[in-house]
């Protein structure tokens, strides 16, 4: 996935821009004489103060910047021609023009220019046009801003930003611009320019106001989480969706995705994503080879739990705590969906109620005064959503079923989940009129066996579900532990047979130690002890309140010098489910 542009010339805008950023952002060197300092502390801070003493009249943008630089040094003028540069790279526009503009502030501009940086005037990209005669001038201010505070940075600091994308995005917006408040819009919009210049496979090659008009847009509603704030990284969501419906690459400017956001004159807005298939059930052809990677499960066990889903709508993960239930339940929903935000996840606990999963009154403020008003709950919510995209699947997720009260949780919708579509309705509590259960909205909850103080599942509720089961000691999860450490910490494959002996000697199969609790990052020994003392052993503890003196049994080093055999090597294999 990338936000580049391609054709017409875009690899030489890039090409330049990569030569700006090694010059003037790690150094302090000129683009159109290598060798002479033009973008340094003091410089920057000359013209700064230049720009901060002017005011623009309504002429041309090279009348404006000359009128900057007059009486200055040449350095001045060679600073200022080279942030034009920069300023115009991605800006759309004919490449002569942008000549002509430069030509005018700076003579050197006019005679051999580096083959790199005579490359870079292009046509540009379409959409990082700003609109008004003046856009220019603060343009180039902006970046003169910038630069000025940047290279108040230490070079490690400097590095790292660029680095890091997000970062950088964080510090550039993070500074202070002193262009007038009127014209804050132009500052903002050549930001956006600017990341895209930089990091053209993070960002798009898009002004801020095109990035929140792709964001709520009806057609790419579902396509982003609601949760993000970010508008760059919503617009990340959703060009990762559209490429894999589309099948491939895109713009955002190509007339058969710009109808669903910003259609051109005469066109008309287009709400409804339709890429001609039909999910109301998971994909049959689906791939699940990337999500068994993944996951360390075989794509078997994942293809069972795939016509489960089809077949009941709804399935229930349950085994002992870091067995990978609620991870896979949130991989496996975002796989089949195909987009984040068709996955809808809740957590249960005892006080969870009715009136917050379906739907109840809530206390509100209205015109002053404090009352109640009716508030859909998830589940409402998740239907909804999967009812306005009756040709895609939907998924709820709901994370430890089993710590609520499920009778009074669900209430009247235990029928529902048993009698699916437009024909079978129910009413419901709170409101008037009649409810029904999409097809398209599947459910996946976890039920974590180990904690006594939850009580059954009711008969009536696991009648509805199908139960996938996760042990440790069993089928795929045995062999999880083993493979992840031998692709990620060889040396460290004695945990496996720690973690064995341990629920060997446990001998409590609903409270067996899960294989999560290993499966970190850069994991080595000093790791190991402190996830044994600070999270296994307390756990171990709680499991042996009346058997204190069995403890001792559970100590790490005593574990690992214990007797253990080893794994035979054929035990991560496919078996029929």
């Amino acid at each position: 996935m990338s936000a580049r542009h391609t054709g017409e010339g875009a690899e030489s805008v890039y090409a330049a821009a990569e030569v700006w950023k090694e010059r003037a952002l790690l150094a302090d060197d000129s683009l159109f004489t290598p060798g002479t300092p033009i973008w340094t502390a003091e410089l920057l801070g000359e013209v700064r103060g230049r720009f901060l003493d002017h005011t623009p009249h309504p002429g041309s943008p090279s009348e404006n910047l000359s009128a900057v630089v007059i009486g200055g040094r040449a350095e001045v003028f060679d600073l200022v021609s080279e942030a034009t540069y920069v300023h115009s790279l991605p800006r759309r526009g004919e490449a002569a023009a942008k000549r002509g503009i430069i030509a005018r502030l700076s003579e050197k501009s006019r005679h051999n220019l580096p083959e790199i940086i005579d490359g870079g005037f292009q046509p540009g990209f379409e959409g990082l046009s700003i609109d008004g005669r003046v856009a220019p001038y603060y343009g180039v201010w902006t970046l003169i801003e910038a630069l000025a505070q940047w290279k108040d940075r230490q070079k490690v600091e400097q590095s790292r930003l660029l680095d890091d994308p997000w970062a950088f995005k964080e510090f550039i917006f993070g500074l202070s611009y002193r262009t007038p408040a009127n014209r804050q819009n132009v500052t903002v919009e050549q930001l956006h320019m600017l990341l895209h210049l930089l990091f053209p496979d993070t960002f798009e090659p898009l002004l801020g106001d095109d990035k929140e008009a792709i964001c709520k847009a009806k057609a790419f509603a579902l396509f982003s989480s609601p949760q993000e704030s970010d508008v760059d990284r919503k617009v990340q969501q959703i060009r990762r969706a559209v490429e894999e419906k589309k099948g491939g690459d895109f713009n955002f400017y190509d007339s058969d995705i710009r109808q669903y956001w910003k259609p051109e004159q005469g066109q008309r807005l287009v709400e409804d994503f339709d890429t001609g298939e039909n999910l109301t059930t998971p994909p049959a052809s689906v791939d699940l080879q990337p999500l068994a990677d993944k996951t360390y499960l075989p794509v078997s066990f994942l293809e069972n739990i795939k016509e489960l889903l089809v077949e009941k709508r709804q399935v229930i993960f349950q085994g002992p705590p870091g067995t990978g239930k609620t991870f896979l339940a949130r991989e496996l929903g975002r796989f089949l969906a195909g987009i984040e935000g068709r996955v809808t996840l809740v957590q249960f606990h005892p006080s969870y109620a009715y009136e917050d999963f379906v739907q109840g009154f809530r206390p509100a403020l209205k015109n002053g005064q404090t009352g109640f008003e009716l508030r859909n709950g998830p589940l409402l919510r998740a239907a909804e959503r999967a009812r306005q995209e009756p040709r895609a699947s939907h998924y709820l997720i709901i994370d430890e079923i089993n710590r609520g009260n499920l009778a009074t949780v669900f209430g009247e919708l235990y029928f529902l989940l048993e009698y699916r579509g437009d024909e079978e309705k129910i009413s419901l509590q709170y409101s008037d009129g009649d409810f029904t259960l999409p097809e398209n909205l599947f459910i996946i909850g976890t039920m974590n066996t180990a904690d006594r103080s939850i009580a059954m599942v009711d008969l009536a509720l696991r009648r509805r579900f199908y139960f996938v089961e996760f042990h440790p000691e069993r089928w795929p999860v045995d062999g999880v532990l083993r493979q992840w450490l031998r692709q990620h910490a060889n040396d460290m494959e004695w945990v496996a047979a720690v973690v064995e002996e341990a629920n060997r000697r446990l001998a409590d199969f609903d409270a067996a130690i899960g294989p999560s609790y290993f499966m970190q990052e850069e994991l080595d020994e000093a790791g190991v002890k402190r996830i044994w003392e600070h999270s296994v052993l307390p756990y171990i503890a709680e499991r042996l309140f009346n058997d204190r003196e069995r403890l001792a049994d559970f100590e790490l080093e005593k574990l690992r010098n214990s007797d253990v055999p080893d794994q035979p090597e054929g035990v991560w294999k496919e078996r029929a489910v």
